[in-house]
């Protein structure tokens, strides 16, 4: 079932310097990734960002131009495209320095989405945080909410400067997704799918929690669910957590669980047919890591 579904947050240019040094460029920031995912797969997708009208933010609209995402109308504003240099070691993680202003605009975004979704630094980051919480809050009468920490302490800080402002969004939301890494950085805990457990305490119907190569883990209404990892050749993980964010929703709209109408009905998903909604995010998300960059798959491409 095709969704209409708003993404908003930070669209920038990705510097990437492998492990033998080399220097390459490409769109990226994670809300982009989550809107070119869900794109692919043949929804509706609208993304809310903020990039300049220089040659990186050309770049960046040529990017989403070729996966479909539509721009809304005041996403483009004279001067300047942020930009993120990740770092890659010898197995392909990444680590990132920001260079990032993020104030959106929120003129003219589409009526009614079936979902909003936001994530990263654009959900913490102000001046645009406040006005993406208005968002959030505004859209929750019409839409499913989906957020993703992702957490980037080169840009957020020490934890508790932003877990107050993330468990906010966490309350806004109905579905939240989080990395075993992000949930761990943010408590300073291992004891991570505790603290998942108990954001359902705050208001979600449905938290996720990826684990890399042990998985994903949901917990809902119906119990705790786990999912084993889909085995691939790795070659980065860049943006893999973005597909699975888009994966999720993707599912979602697939069993027509998204909407705000469709609030209880999600919040009483069984629990075999939140396997099957891990599984398919899982699945994308596989085909990602095993290719260069954040190249979420293509309907086409899917079995």
């Amino acid at each position: 079932m095709t969704a209409r579904i708003l993404i908003a947050g930070e669209a920038l240019t990705d510097i990437v310097v492998d492990a033998d040094g080399a220097r390459r460029e490409h769109p990226g920031g994670s809300p982009l990734n989550v809107a070119v995912a869900l794109s692919r797969l043949g929804h509706d997708a609208h993304l809310l960002t903020a990039i300049g009208d220089d040659a990186r933010g050309d770049a960046i609209r040529a990017h989403l131009d070729e996966s479909g995402v539509q721009l809304t109308p005041a996403s483009v504003r004279p001067g300047r495209t942020s930009t993120a240099e990740a770092v890659l070691d010898a197995h392909g993680a990444a680590t990132y320095t920001f260079d990032l202003t993020w104030d959106p605009d929120t003129a003219d975004l589409p009526e009614t989405p079936d979902a909003v979704h936001t994530s990263s630094i654009a959900a913490v980051l102000e001046p645009g945080a406040t006005t993406l919480s208005a968002l959030l809050r505004s859209a929750r009468g019409s839409s499913t909410i989906s957020y993703d920490p992702n957490a980037r302490p080169t840009l957020m800080g020490a934890p508790e400067d932003v877990r107050a402002r993330i468990e906010e969004n966490i309350a806004l939301s109905d579905v939240v997704k989080a990395s075993d890494e992000d949930v761990a950085w943010l408590y300073g805990t291992e004891d991570v799918e505790d603290v998942a457990a108990s954001w359902r305490d705050l208001g979600p119907s449905l938290t996720v929690l990826t684990r890399g190569g042990d998985g994903a883990v949901a917990f809902s209404a119906s119990g705790r669910v786990q999912v084993a990892p889909v085995q691939v050749e790795v070659v980065d993980t860049v943006g893999a957590g973005d597909t699975f964010s888009a994966g999720i929703l993707d599912a979602l709209a697939a069993k027509g669980l998204l909407g705000a109408d469709r609030r209880e009905m999600l919040a009483a998903i069984p629990s075999d047919d939140l396997a099957t909604v891990l599984r398919r995010a899982a699945a994308l998300s596989a085909i990602t890591v095993s290719r260069a960059g954040a190249n979420p798959p293509w309907s086409h491409e899917l079995t």
